[in-house]
Protein backbone atom coordinates (compact mmCIF):
# COMPACT_ATOMS: atom_id res chain seq x y z
CA UNK A 1 0.00 0.00 0.00
CA UNK A 2 1.25 3.49 -0.48
CA UNK A 3 2.03 6.36 1.44
CA UNK A 4 -1.39 7.90 2.64
CA UNK A 5 -1.51 11.88 1.38
CA UNK A 6 -5.28 12.73 0.48
CA UNK A 7 -6.61 10.37 3.43
CA UNK A 8 -4.28 10.80 5.92
CA UNK A 9 -7.17 12.23 8.05
CA UNK A 10 -9.82 10.04 7.31
CA UNK A 11 -9.34 8.23 10.00
CA UNK A 12 -8.80 11.09 12.82
CA UNK A 13 -11.07 11.85 14.86
CA UNK A 14 -10.78 15.65 15.21
CA UNK A 15 -9.18 16.13 11.54
CA UNK A 16 -12.32 17.59 10.30
CA UNK A 17 -11.80 20.72 12.78
CA UNK A 18 -9.79 23.47 12.68
CA UNK A 19 -7.59 22.82 15.37
CA UNK A 20 -7.20 18.20 14.31
CA UNK A 21 -6.51 20.15 10.44
CA UNK A 22 -3.67 22.07 12.08
CA UNK A 23 -2.03 19.22 14.18
CA UNK A 24 -1.42 17.10 10.83
CA UNK A 25 0.44 20.22 9.34
CA UNK A 26 -2.63 21.91 8.21
CA UNK A 27 -2.09 25.78 6.16
CA UNK A 28 1.53 25.05 6.48
CA UNK A 29 0.72 25.33 2.77
CA UNK A 30 -0.16 28.37 2.36
CA UNK A 31 1.62 29.92 4.77
CA UNK A 32 4.44 29.03 2.47
CA UNK A 33 1.83 30.23 -0.76
CA UNK A 34 0.93 33.50 0.47
CA UNK A 35 4.22 34.53 -0.37
CA UNK A 36 4.46 33.01 -3.83
CA UNK A 37 3.76 34.86 -7.07
CA UNK A 38 0.65 33.96 -8.86
CA UNK A 39 2.61 32.69 -12.14
CA UNK A 40 4.92 30.81 -9.73
CA UNK A 41 2.26 28.97 -8.43
CA UNK A 42 0.53 28.06 -11.62
CA UNK A 43 4.16 27.26 -12.41
CA UNK A 44 4.53 24.81 -9.78
CA UNK A 45 0.90 23.10 -10.35
CA UNK A 46 1.98 22.73 -13.77
CA UNK A 47 5.23 20.93 -12.95
CA UNK A 48 3.34 18.75 -10.48
CA UNK A 49 1.21 16.73 -13.71
CA UNK A 50 -1.66 16.58 -11.25
CA UNK A 51 -4.74 16.21 -13.47
CA UNK A 52 -8.43 17.13 -12.77
CA UNK A 53 -9.71 14.03 -10.62
CA UNK A 54 -13.51 14.79 -11.58
CA UNK A 55 -13.79 13.47 -15.15
CA UNK A 56 -12.27 15.10 -17.68
CA UNK A 57 -8.50 14.40 -16.55
CA UNK A 58 -7.87 18.25 -17.86
CA UNK A 59 -4.11 19.44 -16.94
CA UNK A 60 -4.70 21.96 -13.55
CA UNK A 61 -2.18 23.98 -13.90
CA UNK A 62 -3.32 24.51 -17.63
CA UNK A 63 -6.65 25.43 -17.13
CA UNK A 64 -5.68 27.59 -14.35
CA UNK A 65 -3.07 29.43 -16.83
CA UNK A 66 -6.33 30.21 -18.63
CA UNK A 67 -7.56 32.97 -17.19
CA UNK A 68 -6.97 36.12 -18.80
CA UNK A 69 -3.49 38.22 -17.86
CA UNK A 70 -5.27 41.66 -18.50
CA UNK A 71 -8.86 40.93 -17.11
CA UNK A 72 -9.13 44.06 -14.62
CA UNK A 73 -12.77 42.13 -13.22
CA UNK A 74 -13.72 39.23 -10.91
CA UNK A 75 -12.38 36.46 -11.03
CA UNK A 76 -14.41 32.92 -9.82
CA UNK A 77 -13.09 29.70 -8.58
CA UNK A 78 -15.84 27.27 -8.26
CA UNK A 79 -15.41 24.20 -6.83
CA UNK A 80 -17.37 21.06 -8.34
CA UNK A 81 -18.79 19.29 -4.79
CA UNK A 82 -22.09 17.65 -7.28
CA UNK A 83 -20.55 14.13 -7.20
CA UNK A 84 -23.30 12.90 -8.87
CA UNK A 85 -21.46 9.93 -11.01
CA UNK A 86 -23.07 6.36 -10.18
CA UNK A 87 -20.53 4.02 -8.38
CA UNK A 88 -18.48 7.41 -7.03
CA UNK A 89 -18.35 8.56 -3.38
CA UNK A 90 -14.94 9.44 -2.65
CA UNK A 91 -15.22 13.42 -2.10
CA UNK A 92 -17.93 13.30 0.61
CA UNK A 93 -15.17 11.52 2.23
CA UNK A 94 -12.72 14.85 1.74
CA UNK A 95 -15.65 16.72 2.40
CA UNK A 96 -16.66 15.28 5.52
CA UNK A 97 -13.11 13.96 6.94
CA UNK A 98 -10.85 16.58 5.76
CA UNK A 99 -12.84 19.57 5.07
CA UNK A 100 -10.07 22.33 6.07
CA UNK A 101 -7.94 20.31 2.97
CA UNK A 102 -10.57 21.86 0.51
CA UNK A 103 -10.30 25.26 2.11
CA UNK A 104 -6.89 25.17 2.20
CA UNK A 105 -6.48 23.97 -1.74
CA UNK A 106 -8.71 26.99 -2.63
CA UNK A 107 -7.53 29.82 -0.95
CA UNK A 108 -3.84 28.54 -2.91
CA UNK A 109 -5.93 28.22 -6.09
CA UNK A 110 -7.39 32.14 -5.62
CA UNK A 111 -3.74 33.31 -5.03
CA UNK A 112 -2.90 31.85 -7.94
CA UNK A 113 -5.75 33.02 -10.14
CA UNK A 114 -5.96 36.29 -8.48
CA UNK A 115 -9.61 35.35 -7.23
CA UNK A 116 -11.44 36.59 -4.33
CA UNK A 117 -14.63 34.73 -3.96
CA UNK A 118 -14.81 30.85 -4.49
CA UNK A 119 -18.46 28.84 -4.48
CA UNK A 120 -18.46 25.16 -3.69
CA UNK A 121 -21.81 23.62 -5.26
CA UNK A 122 -22.60 20.36 -3.22
CA UNK A 123 -24.68 17.68 -4.24
CA UNK A 124 -28.12 18.14 -2.56
CA UNK A 125 -28.28 14.78 -1.10
CA UNK A 126 -24.97 15.48 0.78
CA UNK A 127 -26.68 16.80 4.34
CA UNK A 128 -24.03 15.56 6.58
CA UNK A 129 -21.15 17.09 4.10
CA UNK A 130 -22.78 20.44 3.79
CA UNK A 131 -23.20 20.63 7.36
CA UNK A 132 -19.41 19.95 8.56
CA UNK A 133 -17.60 21.33 5.63
CA UNK A 134 -19.93 24.68 6.25
CA UNK A 135 -18.49 24.85 9.57
CA UNK A 136 -15.18 24.44 8.68
CA UNK A 137 -15.98 27.61 6.41
CA UNK A 138 -17.12 29.23 9.29
CA UNK A 139 -13.91 27.85 11.80
CA UNK A 140 -11.53 29.38 8.76
CA UNK A 141 -13.64 32.90 8.71
CA UNK A 142 -13.03 33.16 12.39
CA UNK A 143 -9.62 31.96 12.31
CA UNK A 144 -8.84 35.10 9.63
CA UNK A 145 -8.19 32.53 6.78
CA UNK A 146 -11.30 33.63 4.96
CA UNK A 147 -12.36 37.04 4.58
CA UNK A 148 -11.35 40.47 2.89
CA UNK A 149 -8.80 38.52 0.55
CA UNK A 150 -10.78 35.23 -0.21
CA UNK A 151 -14.18 34.13 1.40
CA UNK A 152 -16.22 31.44 0.13
CA UNK A 153 -19.61 30.54 -0.56
CA UNK A 154 -21.61 27.27 -0.10
CA UNK A 155 -24.15 26.27 -2.47
CA UNK A 156 -26.51 23.42 -2.36
CA UNK A 157 -27.26 21.72 -5.82
CA UNK A 158 -31.05 20.40 -6.07
CA UNK A 159 -30.58 16.94 -7.13
CA UNK A 160 -28.92 17.11 -11.02
CA UNK A 161 -26.58 14.80 -12.29
CA UNK A 162 -26.15 17.22 -15.28
CA UNK A 163 -24.98 19.64 -12.84
CA UNK A 164 -21.95 17.64 -12.37
CA UNK A 165 -20.73 19.38 -16.15
CA UNK A 166 -18.76 22.70 -15.39
CA UNK A 167 -20.93 24.91 -17.70
CA UNK A 168 -24.58 23.26 -16.12
CA UNK A 169 -22.97 23.73 -12.36
CA UNK A 170 -22.55 27.17 -13.54
CA UNK A 171 -25.71 27.46 -15.25
CA UNK A 172 -27.48 26.36 -11.60
CA UNK A 173 -25.19 28.20 -9.40
CA UNK A 174 -26.35 31.52 -11.34
CA UNK A 175 -29.83 30.57 -10.27
CA UNK A 176 -30.87 29.36 -13.85
CA UNK A 177 -31.78 25.56 -15.39
CA UNK A 178 -28.52 23.56 -14.86
CA UNK A 179 -28.61 23.64 -18.48
CA UNK A 180 -24.66 23.29 -19.96
CA UNK A 181 -23.45 26.46 -22.45
CA UNK A 182 -21.99 26.08 -25.70
CA UNK A 183 -18.00 26.16 -25.76
CA UNK A 184 -16.12 28.30 -26.64
CA UNK A 185 -16.23 30.62 -24.73
CA UNK A 186 -14.65 28.05 -21.90
CA UNK A 187 -15.36 29.13 -18.47
CA UNK A 188 -11.72 30.50 -17.58
CA UNK A 189 -12.61 33.02 -20.90
CA UNK A 190 -16.40 33.22 -19.45
CA UNK A 191 -18.11 31.40 -16.63
CA UNK A 192 -19.53 32.55 -13.43
CA UNK A 193 -21.91 35.61 -13.78
CA UNK A 194 -20.24 36.25 -17.58
CA UNK A 195 -16.66 36.56 -15.58
CA UNK A 196 -13.48 34.04 -16.32
CA UNK A 197 -13.68 31.47 -13.61
CA UNK A 198 -12.13 28.15 -13.07
CA UNK A 199 -14.08 24.93 -12.04
CA UNK A 200 -12.50 22.30 -10.29
CA UNK A 201 -13.31 18.86 -8.54
CA UNK A 202 -12.92 18.67 -4.56
CA UNK A 203 -10.32 16.18 -5.18
CA UNK A 204 -8.02 18.14 -7.35
CA UNK A 205 -7.46 21.33 -4.94
CA UNK A 206 -7.69 19.23 -1.59
CA UNK A 207 -3.45 17.89 -3.80
CA UNK A 208 -2.34 21.41 -3.75
CA UNK A 209 -1.78 21.83 -0.55
CA UNK A 210 0.71 18.79 -0.54
CA UNK A 211 2.35 20.29 -3.74
CA UNK A 212 3.06 23.49 -2.06
CA UNK A 213 4.63 21.38 0.76
CA UNK A 214 6.54 18.45 -0.37
CA UNK A 215 7.91 19.69 -4.37
CA UNK A 216 5.86 19.29 -7.77
CA UNK A 217 8.71 16.74 -8.46
CA UNK A 218 8.12 14.91 -5.91
CA UNK A 219 4.35 14.92 -6.58
CA UNK A 220 4.66 14.22 -10.44
CA UNK A 221 6.97 10.98 -9.41
CA UNK A 222 4.46 9.54 -7.61
CA UNK A 223 2.23 8.97 -10.56
CA UNK A 224 2.86 8.27 -14.34
CA UNK A 225 4.72 9.96 -16.97
CA UNK A 226 1.67 12.53 -18.02
CA UNK A 227 0.15 12.19 -14.62
CA UNK A 228 1.42 12.89 -10.86
CA UNK A 229 0.04 12.07 -7.46
CA UNK A 230 -1.92 9.45 -6.18
CA UNK A 231 -5.88 9.78 -6.10
CA UNK A 232 -8.94 8.20 -4.07
CA UNK A 233 -10.76 5.37 -5.81
CA UNK A 234 -14.17 4.08 -5.10
CA UNK A 235 -14.31 0.13 -5.56
CA UNK A 236 -17.75 -1.35 -4.98
CA UNK A 237 -19.98 -4.06 -6.01
CA UNK A 238 -19.14 -7.38 -5.99
CA UNK A 239 -16.04 -6.97 -3.79
CA UNK A 240 -14.62 -8.56 -0.48
CA UNK A 241 -13.86 -4.92 1.08
CA UNK A 242 -15.94 -2.44 -0.60
CA UNK A 243 -14.31 1.71 0.49
CA UNK A 244 -12.46 4.11 -0.70
CA UNK A 245 -8.79 3.39 -1.56
CA UNK A 246 -5.81 5.93 -1.89
CA UNK A 247 -3.34 4.54 -4.63
CA UNK A 248 -0.71 6.16 -7.21
CA UNK A 249 -2.56 7.13 -10.46
CA UNK A 250 0.08 4.16 -11.36
CA UNK A 251 -1.67 1.15 -9.75
CA UNK A 252 -3.73 -1.01 -12.31
CA UNK A 253 -7.28 -1.92 -11.82
CA UNK A 254 -6.12 -5.99 -11.14
CA UNK A 255 -4.74 -4.24 -8.04
CA UNK A 256 -7.28 -2.58 -6.53
CA UNK A 257 -9.65 -5.20 -7.32
CA UNK A 258 -7.52 -8.27 -5.46
CA UNK A 259 -4.88 -6.11 -3.50
CA UNK A 260 -6.91 -3.11 -2.45
CA UNK A 261 -10.33 -4.62 -2.10
CA UNK A 262 -10.00 -8.25 -1.03
CA UNK A 263 -11.15 -10.20 -5.02
CA UNK A 264 -14.11 -11.12 -5.89
CA UNK A 265 -17.26 -11.68 -3.79
CA UNK A 266 -20.33 -14.07 -4.16
CA UNK A 267 -19.38 -16.25 -6.65
CA UNK A 268 -15.50 -15.20 -6.57
CA UNK A 269 -15.51 -15.02 -10.55
CA UNK A 270 -14.77 -11.87 -12.24
CA UNK A 271 -16.95 -10.98 -15.07
CA UNK A 272 -16.48 -7.20 -15.43
CA UNK A 273 -15.56 -3.66 -14.21
CA UNK A 274 -16.87 -0.61 -14.56
CA UNK A 275 -13.47 1.66 -14.16
CA UNK A 276 -14.04 5.02 -13.63
CA UNK A 277 -18.12 5.70 -12.87
CA UNK A 278 -21.08 4.60 -14.90
CA UNK A 279 -20.18 6.30 -18.10
CA UNK A 280 -16.92 4.70 -18.30
CA UNK A 281 -17.00 1.70 -21.23
CA UNK A 282 -16.68 -1.67 -19.22
CA UNK A 283 -14.03 -4.00 -19.47
CA UNK A 284 -13.97 -7.67 -19.42
CA UNK A 285 -12.08 -9.70 -16.59
CA UNK A 286 -8.89 -10.43 -19.25
CA UNK A 287 -8.86 -6.32 -19.89
CA UNK A 288 -7.69 -5.33 -15.86
CA UNK A 289 -3.93 -5.21 -16.35
CA UNK A 290 -4.02 -1.65 -16.95
CA UNK A 291 -2.97 1.23 -15.12
CA UNK A 292 -5.94 3.50 -13.68
CA UNK A 293 -4.43 6.90 -14.61
CA UNK A 294 -6.15 9.42 -17.68
CA UNK A 295 -4.06 7.59 -20.24
CA UNK A 296 -4.00 3.93 -19.29
CA UNK A 297 -7.24 3.58 -19.47
CA UNK A 298 -7.62 5.68 -22.23
CA UNK A 299 -5.31 3.28 -24.11
CA UNK A 300 -7.39 0.35 -22.85
CA UNK A 301 -10.76 1.93 -25.05
CA UNK A 302 -12.04 3.14 -21.75
CA UNK A 303 -11.93 6.21 -19.26
CA UNK A 304 -11.18 6.83 -15.54
CA UNK A 305 -13.54 9.38 -14.89
CA UNK A 306 -14.37 9.67 -12.15
CA UNK A 307 -12.30 6.56 -10.75
CA UNK A 308 -15.81 4.87 -9.28
CA UNK A 309 -14.81 1.04 -10.12
CA UNK A 310 -18.18 -1.02 -9.86
CA UNK A 311 -17.09 -4.55 -9.97
CA UNK A 312 -19.34 -7.57 -11.48
CA UNK A 313 -19.00 -11.28 -10.57
CA UNK A 314 -20.30 -13.73 -13.06
CA UNK A 315 -24.34 -13.74 -11.54
CA UNK A 316 -24.20 -10.38 -12.59
CA UNK A 317 -26.65 -10.03 -15.91
CA UNK A 318 -24.85 -7.48 -18.17
CA UNK A 319 -28.16 -6.83 -19.96
CA UNK A 320 -30.10 -6.49 -16.45
CA UNK A 321 -26.73 -3.92 -15.77
CA UNK A 322 -27.64 -2.05 -18.80
CA UNK A 323 -30.58 -1.51 -18.43
CA UNK A 324 -30.19 0.57 -14.77
CA UNK A 325 -27.54 2.10 -16.48
CA UNK A 326 -29.94 3.15 -19.52
CA UNK A 327 -32.62 4.18 -17.16
CA UNK A 328 -30.59 6.72 -15.12
CA UNK A 329 -29.41 8.35 -18.01
CA UNK A 330 -32.80 8.81 -19.67
CA UNK A 331 -34.12 10.07 -16.67
CA UNK A 332 -31.26 12.33 -15.90
CA UNK A 333 -30.50 14.23 -19.72
CA UNK A 334 -31.63 17.72 -19.20
CA UNK A 335 -33.67 17.40 -22.26
CA UNK A 336 -31.84 21.14 -24.24
CA UNK A 337 -30.42 18.83 -26.79
CA UNK A 338 -32.56 16.40 -29.15
CA UNK A 339 -30.12 13.71 -30.09
CA UNK A 340 -29.60 12.86 -26.27
CA UNK A 341 -33.28 13.92 -24.90
CA UNK A 342 -34.83 11.54 -27.37
CA UNK A 343 -32.27 8.47 -27.99
CA UNK A 344 -31.71 7.90 -24.39
CA UNK A 345 -35.75 7.26 -23.76
CA UNK A 346 -35.32 5.16 -26.87
CA UNK A 347 -32.21 3.12 -25.33
CA UNK A 348 -33.74 2.40 -21.84
CA UNK A 349 -37.69 1.70 -23.30
CA UNK A 350 -35.53 -1.08 -25.82
CA UNK A 351 -33.24 -2.41 -23.30
CA UNK A 352 -36.40 -2.89 -20.60
CA UNK A 353 -38.06 -4.19 -23.49
CA UNK A 354 -34.74 -7.23 -23.81
CA UNK A 355 -35.37 -7.69 -20.36
CA UNK A 356 -38.49 -8.22 -20.07
CA UNK A 357 -38.21 -10.75 -22.70
CA UNK A 358 -40.12 -8.96 -25.84
CA UNK A 359 -36.98 -7.95 -27.13
CA UNK A 360 -36.88 -7.66 -31.05
CA UNK A 361 -34.01 -9.01 -33.34
CA UNK A 362 -32.96 -5.90 -34.64
CA UNK A 363 -33.26 -4.08 -31.07
CA UNK A 364 -29.60 -4.61 -30.16
CA UNK A 365 -28.47 -3.16 -34.07
CA UNK A 366 -31.02 0.04 -33.47
CA UNK A 367 -29.23 0.62 -30.00
CA UNK A 368 -25.76 0.72 -32.00
CA UNK A 369 -26.44 2.78 -34.30
CA UNK A 370 -28.85 5.19 -32.55
CA UNK A 371 -25.62 5.53 -29.74
CA UNK A 372 -22.76 5.69 -32.46
CA UNK A 373 -24.91 8.13 -34.79
CA UNK A 374 -25.61 10.86 -31.98
CA UNK A 375 -21.76 10.99 -30.47
CA UNK A 376 -20.32 14.75 -30.89
CA UNK A 377 -23.60 15.88 -31.64
CA UNK A 378 -24.93 17.75 -28.58
CA UNK A 379 -23.50 21.11 -26.15
CA UNK A 380 -21.69 18.96 -23.47
CA UNK A 381 -20.39 15.19 -22.95
CA UNK A 382 -23.31 13.39 -21.47
CA UNK A 383 -24.46 12.10 -24.25
CA UNK A 384 -21.06 10.62 -24.92
CA UNK A 385 -20.48 9.22 -21.67
CA UNK A 386 -23.95 7.90 -21.88
CA UNK A 387 -23.01 6.05 -25.29
CA UNK A 388 -20.08 4.39 -23.77
CA UNK A 389 -22.17 1.34 -21.64
CA UNK A 390 -24.29 1.27 -24.41
CA UNK A 391 -21.58 0.19 -26.96
CA UNK A 392 -19.30 -1.37 -24.43
CA UNK A 393 -22.02 -3.83 -22.74
CA UNK A 394 -23.00 -4.46 -26.03
CA UNK A 395 -20.30 -5.40 -28.09
CA UNK A 396 -18.82 -7.25 -24.92
CA UNK A 397 -21.57 -8.97 -23.87
CA UNK A 398 -23.58 -9.40 -27.04
CA UNK A 399 -23.88 -13.18 -26.99
CA UNK A 400 -25.91 -12.41 -23.64
CA UNK A 401 -27.99 -10.13 -24.63
CA UNK A 402 -29.00 -12.52 -27.96
CA UNK A 403 -29.53 -15.24 -25.85
CA UNK A 404 -32.27 -13.36 -23.60
CA UNK A 405 -34.12 -12.05 -27.09
CA UNK A 406 -33.82 -15.62 -28.57
CA UNK A 407 -35.62 -17.64 -25.79
CA UNK A 408 -37.93 -14.59 -25.15
CA UNK A 409 -36.79 -13.78 -21.29
CA UNK A 410 -37.22 -15.70 -18.79
CA UNK A 411 -40.70 -14.82 -17.95
CA UNK A 412 -41.41 -16.16 -21.48
CA UNK A 413 -39.33 -19.75 -21.28
CA UNK A 414 -39.91 -21.35 -17.52
CA UNK A 415 -37.61 -24.42 -18.68
CA UNK A 416 -34.01 -22.65 -18.91
CA UNK A 417 -32.24 -21.39 -16.54
CA UNK A 418 -33.91 -18.25 -14.52
CA UNK A 419 -31.19 -15.70 -14.79
CA UNK A 420 -29.86 -13.28 -12.26
CA UNK A 421 -32.00 -10.68 -10.26
CA UNK A 422 -31.34 -7.56 -11.17
CA UNK A 423 -29.22 -4.96 -9.93
CA UNK A 424 -31.26 -2.82 -7.39
CA UNK A 425 -32.76 -6.23 -6.44
CA UNK A 426 -32.41 -9.02 -3.48
CA UNK A 427 -28.89 -10.66 -3.59
CA UNK A 428 -27.49 -8.31 -6.02
CA UNK A 429 -25.02 -4.84 -4.85
CA UNK A 430 -23.96 -2.77 -7.92
CA UNK A 431 -22.06 0.08 -5.60
CA UNK A 432 -23.50 3.17 -4.74
CA UNK A 433 -22.64 6.81 -4.97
Amino acid sequence: MSEKILSRNFDRANASTLAGYRESGGYTAWDTARTMEPAALVDLVKKSNLRGLGGAGFPTGMKWSFIPKDHAGPVYLVVNADEGEPGTFKDRYILERDPHALIEGMVIAARAIRCKLGFVYIRGEYVQPWRIFSGAVREAREAGLLGEHFDIVVHRGAGAYICGEETGLISSLEGKKGWPKVKPPFPAIKGAFGMPTIVNNVETLACVPHIVNRGAEWFAALGSKTQGGTRLYSVSGRVKRPAVYEAPVSVTLRQLIYDYAGGVSHTGKLKAVVPGGSSAPLLTADQIDVTMDVDGCRNAGTMIGSAGIVVFDESVSIPDALMVVARFYAHESCGQCTPCRESTGWIYKMCKRIVDGKGRKDDLDTILDVAKRGAGTTICAFYDGAIGPYISYIEKFRAEFEELIHRGGPEMAPQTPQRSARPGEAGTHLGHA
